[in-house]
């Protein structure tokens, strides 16, 4: 499926990857891809059916069986999540799932077990992929690559307010240490570290509303794959 074109978002949490690829994937009548949300439901699954966070092989067998649904809510301000029936999306959200779904994640064996399942997402007309590897391993010949940032106090300050509207209590300076701790487990690990792309676009959050992202975004993605 390699004539199908893919946008990669990728970057830390907290700097907006999210929002974006569901505007952007509305915007171009598009597929999603949340590869964050994927490790979250193989690590509600795994507490689910008692599989330790260390053990490989079981995350494997238990990854190739994994029963997940995506579906963008109506007014693009997130995901509502399946799995196995249930809706998961809050769980999803919080920072235990979050730190247990970075854990996993750096285990080679499990990241190989859910690269296919990821690839799968590539569909006809075209897929927003949002994550920490799509434009570096998941997808690396994606014609147009992004790579967000933004300090860490403005993604602590967005993740904070996101968890509140969601009534999920949360502290603040807490969300700073996770973020700090998260980030430097993400980009340090052995396995698909948090870097960009050697050819991403890099687009920097920090002061930027979410029309103001998009806007840059579009001009690249006009720029690049000539579709506006």
């Amino acid at each position: 499926m390699s004539d199908i074109a893919v946008i990669t978002i990728d970057g830390p949490v907290g700097v907006g990857k999210g929002t974006l690829t569901l505007r952007l994937a509305r915007f171009l009548g598009w597929h999603t891809l949340d590869s964050g949300a994927i490790y979250r439901v193989l690590a509600l699954a795994a507490q689910k059916h008692k599989v330790a966070l260390n053990d490989e092989l079981g995350l494997c067998q238990l990854a190739e069986s994994l029963q997940v649904n995506f579906q963008p809510m109506s007014d693009l301000s997130s995901t509502q999540v399946w799995l196995e029936n249930q809706d998961v999306s809050r769980e999803l959200r919080t920072e235990t799932c979050g730190a247990a779904a970075s854990q996993l994640a750096a285990l080679t064996a499990v990241r190989q077990a859910l690269l296919a399942r990821q690839r799968a997402f590539q569909q006809p007309p075209g897929l927003v992929a949002d994550g920490r590897d799509m434009g570096t391993v998941v997808f690396p010949d994606a014609p147009l690559k992004l790579f967000l940032t933004a300090s860490v106090a403005a993604r602590a300050e967005r993740r904070y307010q996101q968890l509140k509207q969601q009534e999920i209590d949360v502290n603040i300076d807490s969300l700073m240490s996770e973020i700090t701790l998260r980030d430097q487990r993400d980009m340090t690990r052995a396995v698909a570290p948090l870097i960009p792309a050697t050819d991403a676009n890099i687009v920097d959050t920090t002061a930027l509303t979410i029309d103001e992202v998009m806007a840059q975004v579009l001009h690249l993605v006009a720029q690049k794959l000539s579709m506006l």
